[in-house]
């Protein structure tokens, strides 16, 4: 049955058909894809992603503002020579971009992850497709979890071994800040299934 209308100014009304009321609703709050909740583990796993880069990110910035760091020799007189400057924007722009790219792991398990936000230019307010989030995922969690091992299992060590590399309680904490990138791709990927099982699997 036809709705009325009523404006408040005028004190007129006008039907509005129920189809029209419905769109309208649409357009205010597109309706969030029938997908249940990530579990537990996965939310805790999608923030542990997110902060993996951090230590490696406070690092790398107060690296770029020029504080001795340990680097001794030609190594420190080459950094020196651009921090502060531009190494420095450098190193703030890496650091920023690492921790984006480790923030976007909580989509997964959010529900910005299912309805783009709305602030997004071209994409927001719609249905996030969920190959478009599973491809590049599990994509990014392969090759960060081969680099993560590569230099877990020598090239780490192998860098450390240089004259000019940090030695000492300055190497002791670079590795602490650099360690937790390694988990950073096993937890992608596992938040990564998780959020398949939830978008794609449930449709078979």
């Amino acid at each position: 049955m036809p709705k009325l209308v009523i404006n408040a100014r005028t004190a007129t009304t006008r039907r509005t058909h129920p189809a029209e009321a419905a769109s309208a609703v649409d357009k205010v709050a597109p309706a969030a894809p029938n997908v249940s909740p990530a579990p537990r583990w996965a939310q805790l796993a999608a923030k542990a992603a997110a902060l993996s880069t951090v230590p490696s990110g406070v690092w790398r910035i107060v690296f770029g503002f020029g504080v001795p760091l340990g680097f001794t020799g030609a190594t420190a007189a080459a950094y020196e020579a651009h921090q502060p400057g531009w190494g420095t924007v450098y190193c703030v722009a890496l650091s920023a971009l690492t921790e984006a790219l480790a923030f976007l792991t909580l989509g997964l398990v959010r529900p910005w992850g299912l309805v783009a936000p709305r602030w997004i230019p071209l994409i927001g307010g719609r249905r996030v497709q969920p190959l478009a989030a599973i491809v590049p995922a599990l994509l990014g969690s392969a090759i960060l979890t081969v680099v993560g091992m590569e230099g877990l299992f020598g090239r780490w060590a192998h860098n450390l071994a240089e004259p000019d590399a940090p030695h000492g309680v300055a190497g002791l904490v670079m590795t602490a800040a650099y360690l937790p990138l390694v988990a950073w791709g096993p937890l992608l990927g596992a938040v990564t299934v998780d959020y398949a099982r939830r978008t794609l699997w449930r449709r078979r």
